[in-house]
């Protein structure tokens, strides 16, 4: 079977040996009942990564999302959130179907939301209006090519959300590819946040799973509503024990993702057709836009299959993703093919 280059996301790692080998050793119990012992030690230590009191494992981001609006939301109640984000776009609109909130998008500068620009548009109820609850942020930024939102604006936003009562929830599946690009602990960055969801199945190379940390109460309350949502699981320390490694393990290495995304960027941001600043690549994400005379995006993304490189069409643009699984080699060869193609 050819082998691929697959740029098309860091949802494709797969598990490190050492990981397997984990999944085959784990000590499991029944994680619905409470008593599996690796999930136990995954969340104790997700936890104090993170600054937070608890962490519940769940099965993706997308649930860990949906349990946090879940949790800081009423129905007819109102979400702020960023006008390109993940939870907005991206998650089967699990605000509007279990939340039953309405999501009210504002526009940002690399997804970096303007503070006064929430007071602005922070509503209180009436007859008429829902009432705003919540705030939603992400870091990095998924469709802004991995964008990392600067600190300083969760400072301020965490301002903002104390003078109106405002909780905030930060899709942070990246928050450790954020954290290694800017040097910033990943519990800065969850300091300014009520709860905060990351991913372990991204480049942290996981086969599965996520984990939402907030206060101890809160989480309790998530553990209901992840079992109600289906996402109750049993021996589930097999992929726990994972997760533990993505932790423990397979943080430091982001920066080689971080590296080969800026020379990808460098290499073909000039090619005909290519609308791209490799300035603004700062983590593992790239997205460029495609305008060439004479190929469309599915086009160019066929032939650079026919060359062994996988990558993804996204709104009006391409995706190129590093990871784990991706090395100089395949980074050369996707060069050779943007070469060969465009030139």
């Amino acid at each position: 079977m050819e082998k691929f280059s697959d740029f098309r996301s860091d949802t494709v790692t797969r598990p490190t040996e050492e990981m397997r080998r984990a999944m085959f050793e784990a000590q499991v119990g029944d994680d619905v009942l409470g008593d599996d012992p690796t999930v136990q030690k995954l969340e104790e230590l997700a936890a104090s990564i993170m600054g937070k009191e608890a962490a519940l494992f769940v099965p993706s981001g997308t649930m860990g999302n949906s349990i946090a609006v879940k949790m800081w939301t009423r129905e007819l109640e109102e979400v702020i959130v960023e006008e390109k984000s993940h939870i907005y776009n991206m998650e089967s609109t699990h605000m509007t179907f279990i939340s039953r909130v309405t999501p009210r998008p504002l526009p940002s500068k690399r997804g970096a939301l303007d503070p006064e620009l929430i007071r602005k548009h922070v509503r209180l109820p009436s007859v008429h209006t829902p009432r705003t609850s919540l705030i939603c942020l992400e870091n990095t930024h998924n469709n802004w090519g991995g964008a990392v939102v600067p600190l300083e604006t969760f400072q301020e936003i965490r301002k903002v959300a104390n003078e109106y009562g405002l909780k905030v929830h930060l899709d942070g599946a990246r928050i450790f590819n954020a954290s290694i690009a800017f040097g910033v602990p990943v519990k800065e960055y969850a300091k300014y946040c009520d709860s905060v969801m990351f991913c372990l199945s991204k480049g942290l190379s996981s086969p599965v799973g996520s984990m939402l940390v907030s206060d101890r109460q809160t989480i309790d309350y998530a553990r209901r509503l992840r079992k109600a949502l289906g996402g109750g699981m049993r021996q589930v320390g097999v992929l726990a024990a994972c997760g533990i490694i993505s932790l423990t393990k397979m943080v430091d290495r982001l920066k080689d993702d971080h590296v080969r995304a800026k020379k990808l960027a460098e290499a073909i941001h000039d090619l005909p057709g290519i609308s791209l600043n490799p300035e603004e690549v700062e983590t593992n994400i790239i997205i460029f836009y495609f305008n060439h005379p004479r190929l469309t995006i599915h086009e160019l993304l066929g032939k650079l299959k026919e060359k062994g490189v996988l990558a993804l069409g996204v709104f009006g643009g391409v995706r190129l993703v590093t990871h784990k699984d991706v090395d100089d080699e395949d980074v050369e060869r996707a060069i050779k093919a943007f070469r060969e193609i465009l030139a």
